[in-house]
């Protein structure tokens, strides 16, 4: 038996606002599938971020139909989760990917956890927020009682761990069930196989170059996905790297060689297929802004699809172009998180942290709805005799400490 693991594909992301990007998403999401049914495996999993919006473009939905009946035709299924991206977070939402169901899609929900694969058991959840941190962690008590009964089985989450994700992550890796023989992870875009109990833990990493902090894992383990042969004494798991449509090039000049130093690249882009994106880092720089950035979009524009420059002025970093277009630039969401520890209180500040990724993007329906969800779980929810919602927060002596009316 014999499966491929993918994740993070963002299919309709239009990067840095350029639809050749866009395009690049969708070329490499193809080639994969070829790849995949090249592999001659028996079945897909697919562990979330399949559409980088909850929203996707007609594009993105034909560009996911396409792969999917290839992989109809060859007879091979595809079981999936949503991620973070392929749903908006309110009570009710569906993912896009419901529209494919009937023609193969294998969606693993809150409602429908798991399915049988021959005698492989898998079994998964969507994304769940930090906010609903205890409900995951129920629910993942749940799924590992049934993988009990079962001698093959198969976890697939889309969720960050706190030993592999540094910054905001929604579970410990003591929340893991431990009796999983393969976890298909999928969140963080790095490449990670890990022993974990009696299997393997791994992100197989996004498909693409989703943001330019990921370009060091893309030099070290590229971007692809994994194959996984459950037959036999040992499991194997092998990672495949795919070529990327497009080079991402990073590159430090000194400004003394700068006349050198672009001639240098203009001779290893010239032939390319694809133009590339451009990180340039200009150092001990002595002269006019304006006239530097002129004179590398006059030598280099032609040739690359974007030029990205820093330049480094008496040990001063000038960022032209990478504070308007990376959205972690200037890191808001750290220096939120770094005052917030003032308060100890985890629940607190995963709230707010999730209300700044939705207000950010101006989802003011889909804060509401989080802010509700917050209370109903945080709080008894009882109503007076017109109907109104009034909270409740009992301490263990039955009294009640707080309440109020939700607005």
């Amino acid at each position: 038996m014999k499966f491929a693991h993918l994740a993070d594909t963002h299919l309709g992301y239009r990067q840095f606002g350029l639809l050749e990007r866009e395009k690049d998403f969708y070329e490499v999401f193809d080639k994969i599938i070829d790849k995949i049914i090249e592999e001659k495996v028996d079945f897909v999993i697919h562990s979330g971020d399949l559409f980088d919006s909850a929203r996707p473009s007609p594009s993105a939905l034909l560009a996911f139909q396409k792969g999917l009946l290839k992989l109809k035709g060859a007879g091979i299924p595809m079981y999936a989760i949503a991620g973070n991206h392929d749903i908006v977070n309110r009570n009710g939402a569906i993912p896009p990917q419901v529209l494919f169901k009937k023609f193969g899609l294998k969606l693993i929900s809150p409602i429908n956890t798991n399915y049988m694969h021959d005698d492989v058991f898998i079994a998964g959840l969507p994304f769940y927020p930090a906010s609903q941190n205890k409900n995951l962690k129920s629910k993942l008590d749940e799924l590992s009682k049934k993988a009990e009964n079962h001698e093959k089985s198969i976890l697939v989450l889309h969720q960050g761990i706190d030993k592999y994700f540094n910054l905001q992550y929604e579970l410990e890796i003591g929340d893991i069930p431990d009796n999983f023989d393969y976890y298909a992870l999928g969140h963080i875009h790095n490449y990670i196989c890990d022993d974990f109990g009696n299997g393997k833990l791994v992100y197989p990493g996004s498909t693409e170059t989703w943001n330019v902090s990921e370009l060091i894992d893309l030099k070290k383990n590229g971007k692809g996905f994994i194959v996984v042969d459950l037959d036999g004494p040992k499991m194997n798991v092998k990672r495949v790297a795919m070529d990327i449509p497009r080079e991402f090039i990073v590159k430090t000049i000194d400004y003394r060689n700068l006349g050198a130093e672009i001639d240098s690249i203009k001779n290893t882009i010239k032939d390319f297929d694809k133009r590339p994106i451009l990180n340039l880092k200009i150092n001990n720089i002595d002269s006019n802004l304006g006239e530097i950035y002129e004179f590398i979009n006059r030598e280099l524009g032609d040739l690359a699809l974007m030029i990205r420059p820093t330049f480094n002025v008496l040990d001063r970093e000038v960022d032209v172009d990478a504070i308007i277009n990376d959205e972690n630039a200037l890191r808001p969401k750290e220096l939120l998180i770094d005052e917030l520890k003032e308060y100890d209180s985890e629940d607190v500040n995963n709230l707010a942290v999730e209300l700044y990724d939705l207000l950010s993007k101006n989802k003011t329906e889909e804060s509401e709805d989080l802010i509700r969800q917050f209370f109903n779980e945080k709080y008894n929810i009882i109503r007076d005799d017109s109907g109104e919602e009034i909270t409740e927060n009992k301490a263990e002596d039955g009294q009640v400490r707080f309440s109020g009316a939700i607005q």
